[in-house]
């Protein structure tokens, strides 16, 4: 009869095993099936793997793997079991199709464009795969759009693009970082912290939303927060060169404002004007520091009498940030020392309507009573004196001027130039009334003559 050798006694054996292995993972199979169904991703995962432990070369049991993993987000491992399973089996359909959507979700639309267009091959009437050509067409239109935006540094129509690709690609951190980091260019801080913290809620070490965390408090004037988040993006990505831009800026922006700071306290007014202006130069893209830079240097321009241009650099600030109240002050001050009682009243209106607190209304009150003082008669204009000027002086120019314009003085000259001298002797004396008093001269001189014109019109409240 027939012999057989030890090795061909076992090989039935080995094909019972592998049987029992192969069955064993199919019940494996059927039981993730079975969850899948129910929409326990979390157990169909758990079955899932145990089949593919008991049978690593089967391409479908990573393709079920994959599509559970798509359902908990888990796109990156999704990814890695879908290039398993058609590395297994080239002709899977579905390992391809799945590959391309991970891809897609990720925002690699090239690779996803590769992935559908091997399942074209496969199945060339297949419709789905047509609309997921298209959707990683646009993605690939919309970085393309984004990155002509960036440069021309049209961050809202980078918003919008992202936006866009994200439609499709809502798993891409890459898009969403860049997002985030135009909000924040834009001073839309609040939501820019929210994406970045979104993506580091998953992803502890992205070091793109660090930055962006970063830039946000480094934009809200919190420059040593700021920095402590650059120096972080640079440990988890060392060659990270916004981060380190960024870092460096932070750091020399601090330290030329508090060195312009600790000259304008010392009275170095010249130097501290020097080192703010130098400190301007540091960043154009970070509004808030350089809105306080502008009103610092403001302080030191009125200091060394330089009003207008203080009043410029208080204007520049409040174009960087409308809410400046300290701006406002400044340019309101400066409008005062400078007679534009029109231009203080619509500051000081401002500051009280945004702050009502006693200082203000004061200041406001105090702007108006100037603005009425100075719409009114001079009288010392009217008699050409100074605001200082003494009682002798006063007297003098009274009778000066009243000796000038004495209606004796005119009676051969034309009827027009007689009434018009009539009109101004008439004001010397009226001039002289008031100012020859020292209890009318304090009232006109504090304007409190025009709170009682005030009252008596019923203007008063």
């Amino acid at each position: 009869g027939l012999t057989y050798s030890k090795c061909e006694m076992q090989m039935p054996a080995v094909f019972s095993d592998l049987y029992r292995l192969f069955l064993e993972a199919e019940g494996f199979k059927e039981q993730g099936n079975a969850f899948y169904v129910k929409k326990d991703y979390a157990e169909a995962f758990n079955f899932y793997t145990k089949a593919i432990d008991l049978c690593p070369k089967n391409a479908s049991y990573y393709g079920n793997r994959a599509a559970t993993l798509m359902m908990l987000s888990r796109y990156r491992e999704a990814l890695e079991d879908s290039q398993q399973a058609v590395r297994l089996d080239d002709t899977f359909m579905k390992g391809h199709m799945r590959e391309g959507k991970c891809h897609l979700l990720l925002g690699n639309a090239m690779a996803a464009s590769r992935c559908f267009q091997k399942v074209q091959e496969l199945e060339p009437e297949n419709s789905q795969v047509q609309q997921e050509l298209k959707s990683a067409e646009s993605i690939l239109e919309f970085e393309r759009l984004a990155e002509i935006s960036f440069e021309k540094r049209d961050f809202r129509m980078v918003v919008f693009c992202m936006d866009r690709a994200l439609q499709s690609a809502s798993a891409c951190h890459r898009f969403k970082v860049l997002k985030a980091e135009c909000l924040a260019l834009l001073g839309r801080y609040p939501e820019a912290q929210s994406v970045a913290s979104d993506i580091l809620r998953m992803d502890s070490t992205n070091g793109d939303a660090l930055y962006v965390r970063g830039l946000c408090l480094y934009y809200e004037d919190c420059i040593d927060k700021a920095v402590q988040f650059f120096v972080q993006a640079l440990r988890m990505a060392p060659d990270h060169e916004k981060a380190r831009l960024a870092c460096r800026n932070a750091k020399a922006l601090k330290a030329k404002k508090e060195e312009g700071n600790k000259a304008f306290k010392e009275g170095s007014y010249e130097e501290a004007y020097d080192l703010y202006s130098e400190a301007l130069t540091i960043d154009p893209n970070n509004i808030k520091t350089n809105a306080k830079l502008y009103c610092n240097r403001a302080t030191v321009g009125s200091k060394l009498n330089k009003l207008d241009q203080a009043i410029e650099d208080c204007t520049k600030a409040i174009k960087l940030d409308e809410t400046y109240i300290k701006a406002y002050m400044r340019r309101a001050q400066c409008y005062m020392d400078t007679e534009q009682y029109e231009e203080a009243v619509r500051d000081y209106e401002k500051v009280y309507q945004t702050e009502k607190t006693k200082e203000h209304k004061s200041l406001l009150k105090n702007a108006q009573l100037e603005l009425k003082k100075s719409k009114r008669k001079d009288y010392y204009k009217v008699l050409g004196v100074e605001k200082n000027a003494t009682e002798d002086e006063i007297k003098k120019a009274y009778r000066k001027r009243a000796l000038m314009h004495h209606p004796d003085r005119h009676s051969g000259a034309s009827a027009e130039v007689q009434k018009e001298e009539e009109k101004k002797f008439k004001e010397v004396g009226e001039a002289f009334t008031v100012l020859s008093d020292p209890k009318k001269k304090s009232r006109y001189d504090s304007g409190h003559d025009l709170e009682d014109d005030d009252m008596n019109m019923g203007l008063f409240h």
